[in-house]
This record gives structure tokens, C-alpha cells and sequence, in this order.
């Protein structure tokens, strides 16, 4: 695609960019362990550390930005690039912080789902009503034949209330609302899948009535005929979902119907994640990752305004 505008350089594998108001875009850092910002003239600053690995962020309804943190994993540096391995040695589990913008102060929310402790949150989207749907990619460790498998949460804002609402998924890695709220769609990472989920009361999924197979809630959406690793995704205002495709896609869009309609090729295999901001929503961010760096461009279709986007 072109007209692709460098916004920032030299980040450790930024992902999770959230358009502010004020022109800035704030994202996370995975090697950095931090939640950063830059400005409309480019200015770089760390908001808040966070230890671990942030790795998704978004503004909830009280203007505090809400980071899933999967815990911490190793990175390997080679010829200007980094790219993530597996668990770090200092690995116990994931985690949900709430970082107060003007301050940088940190709030952790939720670690754990009853006895259950939380892998490895990844991406996060909330709901009209005012909590958020995150997906745990699940943990790999060095040596180990057996990893976790994923699964989707429901959270109250106000670290009060967590529930399981979707397990097992195979690597869930971005999530995003529909317009209407009435479809939740999340990303499998290494089976390169989209699925549907039909969201019936908030934090409950109900069965899809184009269910794939009797023993599954969602409809898979979509699957590539070619090799990829699904990342972030972003919805625009049309409904389409905008996922990050990684080696070689860029940023791959799919139609409600489950219909590619579009690829658009970036200058970074480990292209991550999307938002959409600037006047009509029209421009879209890009973290390409492995290369540090933080993109924006024009984009053909705009994009959904997030709930709460305004809250900060």
C-alpha cells in the first residue's frame, strides 16, 4: 500500500496502538515491558512500565487504558529486527493492569479466573456496556511438548467480576466487536482462522446459527488457503474485519459474509496490529513489529469508532 508514514522508530516490538483525541497514539512495547505514547509532532514517551510482556490495550469507559500482559517471553535480536519466542525464564503467569493516563499510575485488575490463572491476555475490546472481552493466547515453554490452550474472558472494568466465556480456542489472538455489537470475532493465531461468536446477554456467547460443527458455539468465519499466523484486528465501519497476517499479508480484510476483499502488503513480516483514527476515521496505524517501528496511512474505508474512545 502506499503513502505509508513513519511515525516512530527504534520501538521494542510495539503492538496494541490506540488513536487518541489529541492526535497522539498511545501503544504497548513487549521487549520494553512498558505502555508508550507518541505525539501529534512525534514526541516518544514511556506513559507507564509494566513488567512482563504488555501485548493489547484499549480505553475503557473511565479513561484509564486497560494493557493484557501475557507475562513475559523472550525475544531474539538479529540484524536490526526482534522477533518473540516463548515463555521468559521468570514466566508465572499473565495479567490485566488498569494505567491511569495522567498519572501512570497502575492498577492490577486480574491475574486469575477463579483457580484458574491467566496464561497469556492478548488483545481487548470493550462492549457498549462498559466491560471488555480479552482473549489468552495461552503459554509455550522451551522444552515442553504440551502448550496451553486459549480461551476468551469477560471482565468487569472494575476488576470485580471475570468469567470464562468461550474454552478451548487454538492460540485466540485478536478480538473485535461488530457495529451492533451483536458479533464478537476473534483470531487464531497458527490455525490462521477467524471465527464468529454470537454475543447474546454482555460477557455470554450463544450458539451461532451457522455453528461450523455440532460441538463448536462459533461459525469459522474465515481460513486462508495459504500459510499464515492471524495477529490483531480492528473492525471498520462497513463491519469488515481488518486482521494483522502475518508472514506476508499485511493487514488482510475480511467481509462479514467471510469474503476477502482485500490485502494490503506492509514493509515488516511481523506486521501486528491496526486502529483507526485522524479526521472520519480514515487513517489507519500499523505496528510493524519486528522492525520497531509505528506506521500510519490513509485507508480506503473508514474505520468503527471504538466504544469508550472518547473517555480520556
Amino acid at each position: 500500500m502506499t503513502g505509508i508514514k513513519e511515525l516512530a522508530s527504534g520501538l521494542q516490538f510495539p503492538e496494541g496502538p490506540i488513536a487518541m483525541p489529541d492526535g497522539s497514539v498511545l501503544f504497548v512495547e513487549l521487549a520494553r515491558g512498558a505502555l508508550s505514547s507518541v505525539s501529534a509532532t512525534g514526541a516518544y514517551t514511556v506513559v507507564a512500565e509494566l513488567g512482563g510482556a504488555p501485548n493489547g490495550a484499549a480505553i475503557g469507559p473511565d479513561g484509564r487504558c486497560y494493557v493484557c500482559n501475557n507475562g513475559g517471553m523472550t525475544f531474539t535480536r538479529r540484524d536490526g529486527t526482534i522477533v518473540p519466542g516463548l515463555a521468559s525464564d521468570d514466566y508465572t503467569s499473565g495479567w490485566i493492569d488498569a494505567v491511569d493516563l495522567k498519572t501512570g499510575s497502575v492498577q492490577r485488575l486480574y491475574s486469575s479466573c477463579g483457580e484458574n490463572p491467566l496464561r497469556a491476555p492478548n488483545d481487548i475490546v470493550f462492549d457498549r456496556h462498559g466491560g471488555f472481552w480479552f482473549t489468552d493466547l495461552g503459554k509455550s515453554f522451551k522444552g515442553k511438548t504440551a502448550r496451553d490452550r486459549g480461551a476468551v474472558y469477560y471482565s468487569a472494568a472494575d476488576g470485580s467480576a471475570i468469567r470464562r466465556a468461550i474454552f478451548p480456542l487454538e492460540g485466540p489472538n485478536g478480538i473485535g466487536l461488530s457495529p451492533d455489537g451483536s458479533i464478537l470475532y476473534v483470531a487464531e493465531s497458527h490455525t490462521g482462522r477467524v471465527w464468529s461468536f454470537l454475543v447474546g446477554e454482555p460477557g455470554h456467547v450463544v450458539r451461532h446459527p451457522q455453528a461450523s460443527v455440532p460441538w463448536e458455539k462459533g461459525h469459522m468465519l474465515w481460513g486462508p488457503d495459504y500459510y499464515c499466523i492471524l495477529d490483531s484486528m480492528a473492525i471498520d465501519g462497513d463491519g469488515n474485519v481488518c486482521v494483522a497476517d502475518i508472514p506476508h499479508g499485511g493487514i488482510t480484510v475480511i467481509s462479514p459474509e467471510g469474503t476477502r476483499i482485500a490485502q494490503y502488503p506492509m514493509p515488516d513480516m511481523f506486521t501486528t496490529n491496526i486502529c483507526f483514527g485522524g479526521p472520519e476515521l480514515r487513517t489507519a496505524f500499523v505496528t510493524l513489529s519486528s522492525t520497531g517501528r509505528l506506521v500510519a496511512m490513509q485507508w480506503p474505508r473508514p474505520g468503527l469508532r471504538l466504544h469508550w474512545a472518547e473517555a480520556s
